[in-house]
């Protein structure tokens, strides 16, 4: 575990950006009852925090992925990151659409990719990493390479690490699930009695019950 991911999961925690209950859980989009609830567009609201998340994630992909042409945000978490970023890098910035537009020129991809681009992804959260890929399908389908993704955190749900290693997309993030649960249970947010029920979910969210 490094200093920015410890840092970052700070950061969220902060402005509570993160939440985590155990004993009484969320209801996700998807149906899945969860003790964890991560909504990383929070720091949009906190000009430092943005700020901070737009270098770290510049640095990144300077350091990782060498050579970029242009900068891929995923609908619609990751569109102002996305720009933001590319903004800073004086790169091109296309975002992708989760379905096609129902009107006009029917686009999926928001924007001009060339074919043979280098493309960085960028998203804002991974749960099981459908949608990310998606976005990464749309964009190999456009004739361009996807040379990676940069998220702000992940889950490292096992569905979604088998999921980016068939797709081959290299996937890093700036904070994730046990760099969260490590500052929470020291800083007294959790309780060390939380954490087998927070990692009991983790390894099958879909199943989970609360109190079983």
């Amino acid at each position: 575990m490094n200093t920015l991911e410890k840092l970052f999961a700070e950061k969220l925690l902060k402005i509570k950006a993160i939440k985590l209950q155990p004993a009484n859980p969320f209801t996700w989009a998807s149906g899945w009852k969860s003790p964890f609830y991560c909504d990383n567009r929070k720091t949009l609201s906190y000009p430092s925090l943005r700020n901070f998340v737009k270098l770290e994630i510049c640095r990144t992909i300077l350091e990782e992925f060498g050579q970029v042409d242009a900068i891929a945000g995923v609908a619609t978490g990751a569109i102002p990151q996305g720009a933001l970023v590319a903004e800073e890098l004086n790169l091109p910035f296309v975002y992708v659409r989760s379905t096609p537009k129902d009107h006009g020129l029917e686009n999926l991809i928001e924007g001009e990719l060339r074919p043979g681009m280098k493309v960085v992804v960028i998203e804002d959260l991974i749960s099981t990493g459908g949608s990310s890929l998606k976005a990464v399908e749309a964009i190999r389908r456009d004739g361009c390479e996807v040379i990676g993704m940069v998220a702000s955190f992940t889950y490292g749900f096992p569905v979604a690490i088998e999921a980016f290693k068939s797709a081959k997309v290299d996937l890093v993030t700036l904070t994730n699930y046990e760099a969260v649960l490590d500052v929470a249970l020291k800083t007294g947010y959790i309780n060390e009695e939380d954490v087998p029920v927070l990692n009991v979910w983790r390894k099958d969210p879909a199943h989970w019950e609360a109190g079983k």
